[in-house]
């Protein structure tokens, strides 16, 4: 039906169904981001601020091609020049293609719902939204291809220039300088890092483990796998931003940025999942986690606090992050064969016999501490009568010669406790 020979009560009725759908875009966005959480892998583990952001750009999508039907025109590639910006952050944060195009057919899925929910049931509105359908399809047709070419477009400049240029920039970075200009700042900001001079990174080093392969293809593998590592490392994000990660000769070094004033733990979390999944596919890796820092400038030394945190990694791996260390904690792991002869032969003996029944006097030593000292807290804590309690500490002295109520005995006690789990954790 051409608009010439549709009705003024059809004409009427669409502007009034689109500008209805107009003023619920924010709905029909909501609508949107609930069915795709569900339904597109990529986005059900997204970053909140990610989230956020999608939310919008839907509400602005949805505005801009009913805006588009209210005033009856075509949409041009212009009117949502912004959806390519959008594409590029998509890619930036390594949302898979299928899923980011996937959710423009949602979207226009929910602009429809939304569009036949306004219509009712007259003969006028139902003529007047299947007017809309078509324009509806070609407004889709058209973001979609917008931001297909947008985000290849990312990927294309990824794969011919971020390999050299964030090596590159890595070798500025662990120097302790940014760049002021060109191509590395560029994957510098789209990496997150230097974009706010308060916002901290860390520094990840992580090594894949050798399991003793011969041959003439050993090398060649290992040097696939940790080109597999950098990309999942790549991947493991916090705030909403690729991580820049590199191959640099046998190790793999990263440096996520975190949130404004975050702490680094739900990274850490992620990276130990990364590492059972990757273990599962049968790479084995040791990861150490630097401290944070807010300054350029302070990136050598969280890379050389990696370092050191993967060099106190047991041989079969796993994941040391600093930031989630005490700094009793952390001297305990650098402890050497001289500390632990300093522990006394008496505490050693109570303790390694502790651990053969059950370790109830070393949990009673480090609640009793943990509670600043306090007995009858660390009881309730233990879930133990207060009599069981003091019992306990009775016989840690008699064991160790050592009074738990005296500071220089206590720390005594805890660094053998620490030590001796160390080594059996080693």
């Amino acid at each position: 039906m051409s608009v010439s020979s549709e009705s003024s009560e059809v004409r009427a009725e669409r502007r009034r169904i689109a500008g209805c759908a107009y003023e619920h875009a924010d709905e029909i966005a909501a609508d949107v981001m609930a069915r795709i959480r569900v339904q597109l892998p990529g986005y059900a583990t997204a970053d909140p601020d990610v989230l956020d952001d999608v939310h919008d750009q839907l509400a602005r999508l949805s505005r801009t091609g009913l805006g588009a039907l209210l005033e009856q025109r075509r949409v041009c590639p212009a009117d949502v020049a912004y959806a390519r910006q959008a594409a590029a952050r998509r890619a930036r944060t390594g949302l898979p293609l299928v899923d980011y195009i996937a959710a423009f057919r949602l979207g226009q899925q929910a602009i429809w719902k939304s569009l036949l929910a306004h219509a009712g049931d007259s003969e006028a509105g139902r003529a007047a939204a299947l007017s809309m359908a078509g324009p509806l399809a070609r407004y889709t047709d058209l973001i979609s291809a917008q931001a297909t070419d947008a985000y290849l477009e990312f990927q294309r400049h990824v794969a011919a220039e971020s390999g050299r240029d964030s090596q590159a920039l890595m070798d500025a970075l662990l120097e302790g300088a940014l760049p002021t200009r060109g191509p590395h700042l560029s994957v510098a900001t789209a990496h997150g890092i230097g974009v706010e001079r308060t916002a901290p990174v860390v520094v990840v080093t992580a090594a894949v483990l050798d399991r003793g392969e011969q041959g003439p293809d050993s090398v060649e593998r290992l040097g696939e796998a940790r080109q597999l590592v950098s990309a999942a490392i790549a991947r493991c994000t916090v705030n909403g931003v690729r991580t820049l990660s590199v191959v640099r000769d046998a190790e793999v070094v990263a440096i996520p940025a975190l949130r404004a004033g975050g702490a680094a733990d739900a990274l850490c979390e992620r990276l130990r999942a990364l590492r059972e999944k990757l273990c599962a596919e049968g790479i084995t890796l040791a990861i150490g986690v630097s401290t944070a820092v807010t300054e350029v400038a302070q990136i050598p030394r969280a890379y050389r606090q990696a370092r050191a945190a993967l060099a106190l990694l047991p041989e079969d791996g796993g994941v040391l992050a600093l930031p989630q260390l005490t700094p009793f904690e952390y001297l305990m792991l650098r402890a050497d064969e001289t500390t632990r002869q300093l522990v006394d032969p008496r505490i050693g003996s109570a303790l390694a016999e502790d651990r053969v029944r059950g370790g109830t006097l070393a949990a009673t030593i480090r609640a009793f501490a943990a509670a600043d000292m306090n007995l009858r807290e660390a009881a309730e804590v233990l879930h133990i009568h207060l009599n069981t309690a003091k019992y306990r500490l009775g016989r840690i002295h008699e064991l160790t010669g050592r009074n738990v109520r005296r500071v220089n005995d206590l720390v005594e006690l805890l660094v053998a406790i620490e030590l001796g789990a160390v080594i059996n954790e080693a």
